[in-house]
Parts: C-alpha cells; sequence; structure tokens
C-alpha cells in the first residue's frame, strides 16, 4: 500500500478518540502492554520524561525538547494530537518520522493489528516507542495523551515526570472534580521517580502529595523552587508557569547536563527546533489574525485575557467546539462585544455551527454560523477592517484547519 492508504487504513481502521470520543478510549494498559512486548518491549530500551497535564503539557514537552536538543542529546518527542500532518506525532530531534517509517511499520504489523482491537492512539504509542528504540535516542519527551494513569503512554519508568495545570477536561472519562482528575494525572508517578508539578493549585496539592507520598517519588511544586528566570519565544503569558515546571523538570534530570546558554537557546527556539504549532499563533496580519489551542475553562481564561489586551478596534473571533465540551463553562468566558463566526470542524465529533450559535446567544454572543472552519475565517477576515483582530479557536480541531 502508498502512504496514502496506509493512513486510510488507519483512520478508517483504527478506533479514534479524536473523531469518535469516548468510545475509542481503551481504559486499561493491557492491549498497549501486548503490542510492545510483541514489538519487543521497546519502551524499555530508552530513557524517558514523562509529561501529563491539562493545560500546558504539549508546550512543556516541546521546551524540554528543545533544551536537550540544544544540548546535543538525540532527542525523541511523541505529542498528540496532530494538527497538520499525522507524522507530528513523532519526532526526532525535531524532525518528523518519515513516511517510509510509518508505511514500512504498518507493513510489518498488519496482520497483528488486523487480529487484536487496537485502538489509533496504542497503535501510535507502539509506532514511537518502537522508533525511538531503533534510533537509540539518548532521551524521549513523551506526552500523555488524556490523563494518565490508563493512558497508553503510561508503561514507562522515566527519568522525570511532570505534571502541569490541572482543570476540567475529559469529564466524561477522568471525573468532575479537579481531586479526581488529578488522581488520573498522578498516575504517572512510578515508585521512587521525581515528579515536578508546574503549579500548586490548592485543590489538587494534597492529591499528588498522597499519590508521591505512596510511590517513595520526591516531589516538587516548581512555583515553590527557586528557580533563574528564562525568557521563551512561545507567546502567551501563560507560559511562564510552563517554564517553571520545564526547569525543575531540567534541574531534577540526572545524567544529561545543560548549561545556561542550553537552556537559553533551548527555550528561546522551541518552535525552529520541534515544530510547534498552534499556540498563540500569529497567522497574519492587517487584520492580525492569531489562533490557540486551548479549549478548556483554564486555558481559555488565560487566552482570552491575553487576546482582550492585545490592541484592536473590534474582535472578530471564529470558534468551534467538540460535542462533549460543556458549554456552560467556556461560553461565559467569551466577551460579548466580540463578532463571532461559528464553525464546524471536519470531524464526526464536532458540534453543528447551528447548535453552537444558539447555545451562545444564551450567553449574550452574537454571530453568524457558518458550514466549515475555511468559510468562517474567509467571512472574519473579510468583515474585519485593519486595526480590527481576529481570533481563531475552541478547539484543536478547529486550529488543525488554519494553521
Amino acid at each position: 500500500m502508498t502512504y496514502r492508504e496506509a493512513l486510510e487504513w488507519m483512520f478508517s481502521r483504527l478506533p479514534m478518540y479524536q473523531q469518535q470520543g469516548r468510545v475509542a478510549y481503551n481504559a486499561k494498559l493491557e492491549t498497549i502492554l501486548e503490542f510492545c512486548t510483541y514489538l519487543g518491549n521497546p519502551h524499555c530500551h530508552f530513557k524517558s520524561i514523562h509529561v501529563a497535564g491539562t493545560n500546558g503539557k504539549g508546550s512543556s514537552s516541546h521546551m524540554l525538547a528543545s533544551v536537550l536538543q540544544e544540548a546535543g542529546y538525540r532527542v525523541g518527542l511523541y505529542t498528540s494530537p496532530h494538527l497538520r500532518d499525522f507524522r507530528e506525532r513523532i519526532r526526532l530531534d525535531g524532525e518528523m518520522v518519515s513516511r517510509q517509517y510509518v508505511l514500512g511499520f504498518l507493513k510489518r504489523h498488519k496482520a497483528y493489528l488486523e487480529a487484536h482491537p487496537l485502538s489509533f492512539f496504542e497503535m501510535t504509542v507502539g509506532m514511537a516507542y518502537e522508533y525511538f528504540h531503533r534510533k537509540q535516542v539518548d532521551i524521549a519527551v513523551i506526552e500523555v495523551g488524556m490523563g494518565g494513569r490508563l493512558d497508553s503512554t503510561n508503561i514507562i519508568t522515566p527519568e522525570v515526570c511532570l505534571i502541569t495545570n490541572i482543570g476540567y477536561d475529559h469529564m466524561e472519562i477522568l471525573g468532575d472534580t479537579l481531586p479526581l482528575i488529578a488522581r488520573e494525572k498522578a498516575g504517572i508517578i512510578k515508585p521512587g521517580v521525581p515528579v515536578v508539578v508546574s503549579e500548586t493549585q490548592v485543590e489538587t496539592a494534597d492529591v499528588f502529595r498522597a499519590v508521591a507520598q505512596e510511590q517513595g517519588a520526591p516531589l516538587h511544586f516548581a512555583d515553590q523552587m527557586a528557580l533563574p528566570q528564562y525568557p521563551t519565544a512561545l507567546p502567551g503569558a501563560y507560559q511562564n508557569k510552563n517554564v517553571k515546571g520545564v526547569l525543575a523538570t531540567l534541574q531534577l534530570l540526572e545524567g544529561f547536563p545543560q548549561t545556561e546558554a542550553h537552556i537559553r537557546r533551548g527555550l528561546m527556539r522551541v518552535v525552529e527546533n520541534t515544530g510547534l504549532l498552534g499556540r498563540w499563533q500569529v497567522l497574519g496580519e492587517n487584520p492580525g489574525v492569531i489562533c490557540d489551542t486551548a479549549h478548556n475553562r483554564e486555558g481559555l481564561e488565560i487566552v482570552l485575557a491575553q487576546l482582550l489586551a492585545q490592541p484592536h478596534q473590534e474582535l472578530h473571533i471564529v470558534l468551534g467546539v467538540v460535542r462533549e465540551k460543556p458549554l456552560d463553562r467556556i461560553l461565559p468566558l467569551f466577551p460579548k462585544s466580540a463578532r463571532y463566526y461559528f464553525c464546524r470542524p471536519n470531524i464526526p465529533r464536532a458540534l453543528e455551527a447551528e447548535a453552537l450559535r444558539e447555545a451562545a446567544a444564551h450567553y449574550g454572543l452574537v454571530g453568524t454560523a457558518y458550514p466549515g472552519v475555511a468559510a468562517a475565517l474567509k467571512s472574519a477576515r473579510a468583515s474585519a477592517g485593519s486595526n480590527d483582530l481576529v481570533f481563531v479557536g475552541g478547539s484543536t480541531f478547529t486550529v488543525a484547519e488554519v494553521v
């Protein structure tokens, strides 16, 4: 099969959470363990850093990889979901896994994949772990897909664990309170392995203390540590908290020394080194167009505050979400003074644009429904003056169609 046929096979045959939602989530580790046993347990042959959290885990993972690359190490990076290209999920020193490797992996293991009920995410984790082993990485930065305790990535024994901000997301799976969600995230904590929590939150701190004590894992809250301050090229005031978690993780990482110059360059060259997309990304000027993948209350609060602080005459917001999004938690955050362009991202889980428009009207948000993201953005750009500002967001999948 060709590479395109391989992608079509993956997306059509393997249950994918991004497309189908909860029905594609496999809440157990036995399947991925069996798959990795079949692959020769590649995850046992490289060192790693494991990153979980609700907001900031993607940016933090990319920052960690960037600094370690600047320090001269061979660095694997596994993140999800992808925005434009499936291969974004698996990188080596910032370069995406080759099409030939993806195709070769599927050809080698197609019989196993057809005979065993793996999810898309489980298959991708197995592919990443095999790739990092074959490429003999010095260290891999592994971002959790969802939660932590039962996430398919959670079969590694990392050098350090990093847990970023905890917020309300995927509540239908992880729980409907912050302590319950934190307990799932804390599932990545391993016996004796140092763990960093980027941000001390009153509702969740005791959960992390309890789990760390149970596991005999040294616990460090980054915002309580005496850490130097470094700038990052990633825009967004919310990155300051992520940087602290990254610095604490690097400080605790043994056997991988970095200089101050490595850290400074790594934090300032994240996009160039790792290809990070969709975090306060500027798409154009006159009018200015900005997109961000923040999609839950905690993330949107920070992004919208920064958006409103930008100089602009009128604000135009292109908004699309998935069906299970708790609209009562996020829609009240959006400014009533903005003009809205409601749209439906091109995935089965997406909420219809008209349904979103009707829900938003209850919160005083007025706008027009469009059949797709491209049409909504085209209309917003056409309506916006040179001093106006256009924002695209609400979902990773909305942003994926414009970057």
